[in-house]
């Protein structure tokens, strides 16, 4: 290559902040750009011999011309491979001379704060081999971290491997499953998203199939031959969720002080793996959401029969769990407001008891209750006609708490899909507010850029990925900027 060939191809290198650190690097790039270039020139890319792999230079670059901040593609910091920096974050409301809606403001809880109140709820995959996430996982999470929520959250991991929900399911009972999920971890802060872990255990709603292939009476139950555990399922009392499912064992004393230690442990290896946040899983029927409740709950032990004693069992997970994390670092807990067993006449766990219980939590560690609902009973009846009906617990809650002066902060979740109803939910201030995070799940799921919907909905300019800034908001939509 002559110096005239050489000065075209640095001046198409400045042209374009090709992000590599020499021109040889350039010259020998793979990418259609780099072919492009090359072939007007007349250039044969054979004929260069391939450097050795170039680590990204964050501090300096061998073209004195792209040395300047301005045209230096920032990495993103902390992270072990190279990706340009989302400064600020996406989803961050840009400044537009009046505050956005509190959904798109930040929020500070500890040590970790949000460019948004937006929360990707867990939601379980049934995608693990042992335990262990796998590149579905990266893919799924990473497209969810990429697209603006304040927090994601990965699916609800099991402490013990009998504590899965299906064969399939996340787990975190040993070091091995660390690494997988160390690297989606890296991925979410590479992007400059925060990003979280549901721990939990299935109880007596484990050893079950995939919903896809189970979810019948006569198909629930993950047998030894799909690799589950039938006869090992475990609760705090023998009573099966449902006819389709496998009848629990009682644990022992024993056995519960080793749940305990295993969630500290879990909770242990989550930092090593360098989650943000850790949320407890407290809801919907499983191991401690069935201890919480009369109905599923019939020990006369110290864990059993009177409200303390019912719960016990998970203010001793939060003690374990709080114990063996930063104090920095923001503890979550799920629970179900109601099991919707109400109209059974028999005691429940109801909107009472999750009230409760929250004015017992911040003096235990815990920054944030997630209300949820139900799960615990087949026989449960869910108000399906008012689709605010797991937000109104969540309000309920809240509002008890705001009398008291109480500093716990509330999550709401369910049939969040629409930006004003979310922003409605968690607008300081507003006669709807029901809670100071809003969860969002499957709408995720049919739209992974949901958050930049929602912001365009509400007439707000969102910060959007940087290698997704000449896409905007959707066309579809009519444009507010």
């Amino acid at each position: 290559m002559n110096n005239f060939t050489m000065e075209l191809v640095s001046r198409q290198l400045l042209q374009t902040r090709f992000p590599y650190t020499s021109l040889a690097s350039y010259a020998v790039s793979k990418t259609t750009s780099t072919r492009t270039t090359l072939r007007r020139l007349n250039c044969n890319p054979l004929r260069f011999p391939h450097p050795a792999p170039l680590r990204r230079q964050h501090h300096s670059h061998t073209i004195p011309a792209m040395s300047s901040h301005s045209t230096i593609n920032k990495a993103a910091p902390g992270v072990p491979f190279y990706t340009p920096a989302q400064e600020p974050p996406i989803g961050s409301a840009e400044d537009a001379g009046s505050p956005p809606p509190s959904l798109l403001q930040p929020i500070k809880v500890r040590g970790l704060e949000q460019q948004n109140r937006v929360v990707v709820s867990p939601m379980c995959q049934y995608s693990a081999d042992d335990g262990h996430l796998t590149d579905y996982h990266l893919v799924h999470l990473g497209q969810l971290a990429l697209h603006g929520a304040g927090l994601v959250f990965v699916e609800s991991t099991a402490v013990e491997p009998r504590g899965r929900i299906s064969p399939e399911d996340s787990g975190l009972w040993k070091d091995s499953q660390i690494a997988p999920l160390k690297r989606i971890v890296d991925f979410a802060h590479s992007q400059n998203a925060k990003i979280g872990i549901q721990i939990g255990h299935a109880g007596r709603k484990a050893s079950t199939l995939a919903p896809w292939l189970g979810g019948t009476a006569t198909k629930t139950i993950a047998d030894k031959t799909a690799n589950g555990w039938p006869d090992d399922v475990v609760s705090l009392s023998p009573i099966p969720f449902a006819d389709d499912h496998a009848a629990p064992k009682e644990l022992t004393i024993a056995e519960i002080k080793g749940l305990v230690q295993a969630f500290a442990d879990t909770a242990r290896r989550a930092v090593t793996a360098g989650f943000d946040t850790i949320e407890i899983h407290a809801a919907h029927g499983y191991l401690l959401s069935s201890s919480l409740s009369p109905l599923s709950n019939t020990r006369t032990d110290d864990y059993g029969g009177s409200f303390e004693n019912r719960t016990r069992l998970l203010k001793e997970v939060i003690g374990a769990v709080r114990g063996v994390i930063p104090e920095t670092m923001p503890l979550w807990v799920r629970v179900s407001g109601s099991e919707w067993m109400e109209s059974g006449g028999a005691p429940s766990w109801d909107l009472a008891s999750t009230i409760r219980l929250a004015k017992e939590l911040p003096a235990l560690g815990v920054d944030v209750l997630d209300v949820s609902s139900g799960g615990n009973s087949a026989a449960q009846r869910i108000p399906h006609d008012n689709k605010r009906f797991q937000s109104d617990l969540a309000k309920a809650v809240r509002e008890a708490l705001a009398a008291e002066g109480s500093p716990l902060l509330i999550g709401t979740v369910g049939f969040i899909t629409e930006g004003q109803t979310a922003a409605s939910l968690v607008q300081e201030g507003g006669a709807d507010q029901a809670a100071d995070f809003a969860l969002v799940g499957r709408q995720f799921l049919r739209e992974p850029e949901w958050v930049l919907r929602a912001a365009h909905e509400l007439k707000v300019k969102a910060k959007w990925p940087n290698q997704y800034h000449r896409a905007g908001p959707p066309a579809s939509f009519e444009r507010h900027f």
